[in-house]
């Protein structure tokens, strides 16, 4: 699309009120990078293949490599970005670590995300 494909105000007139209530309410630039950092986890189609695998279920590594036909390897690199991210975390259970969505949060990104697409 082409700058003069954009729609634009055909008079500049600034609305002061506005820009104020704007700027007022806009979160600082340390809020603003984290939110930014948030969403590009989630700009990965493997990554939501696993945060999707887990808003089902509670899952170990080998299971979760199984389920998306990934090696392990692969598996744990991308849950390691997911839990840098906190939206992943993961117990123990014997010799194994399980997975799971970090809190409820997640689970309701990942099912409005869902909802939106599916419209």
């Amino acid at each position: 699309m082409a700058v003069n494909d954009v729609e634009h105000c055909e008079q500049h007139e600034v609305h002061a009120d506005m820009v104020r209530k704007v700027t007022a309410e806009m979160p600082d630039m340390d809020q603003l990078y984290d939110l930014a950092e948030l969403f590009k986890a989630f700009g990965d189609s493997t990554r939501i293949r696993i945060l999707f695998a887990l808003l089902k279920a509670d899952i170990c590594v080998c299971d979760l490599a199984e389920s998306l036909g990934m090696t392990q390897s692969a598996v744990s690199h991308q849950l390691r970005l997911l839990k840098q991210a906190k939206l992943v975390a993961g117990r123990r259970e014997g010799k194994q670590i399980v997975y799971y969505l970090a809190d409820d949060h997640v689970r309701t990104i990942i099912e409005m995300g869902i909802e939106h697409v599916n419209e």
